[in-house]
């Protein structure tokens, strides 16, 4: 069962944030920049374009912050997507930021 948009299917509020990032799927080291509007220590809403190509896992790398989530793509809705994060891992050797 997909896990819907509702805030009953959360263990945590989300915090509002607005925060850089960028989604980094390895395949010929793509990058999609993205917009954190909201995040947890399980998860996050992302602001992307309509037409990004979003693959159902990927590292969601939070300059700012210095982590690489692993992200696990749950909903999309219009320019919006919500991901759970499976842990972290180092900044990809082959990212620039």
């Amino acid at each position: 069962m997909a896990l819907s948009e509702t805030s009953e299917h959360r263990k945590d509020r989300r915090q509002r944030v607005l925060k850089g990032a960028s989604i980094l799927t390895g395949v010929a080291n793509s990058e999609v920049k993205c917009l954190i509007r909201n995040m947890h220590a399980e998860g996050a809403e992302l602001k992307v374009d309509l037409d990004a190509r979003i693959p159902g896992e990927f590292l969601l790398y939070v300059p700012v912050d210095g982590i690489a989530y692993k992200a696990v793509l749950r909903w999309r809705k219009e320019g919006r997507v919500g991901v759970t994060f499976a842990g972290t891992e180092p900044k990809p050797a082959w990212h620039y930021g």
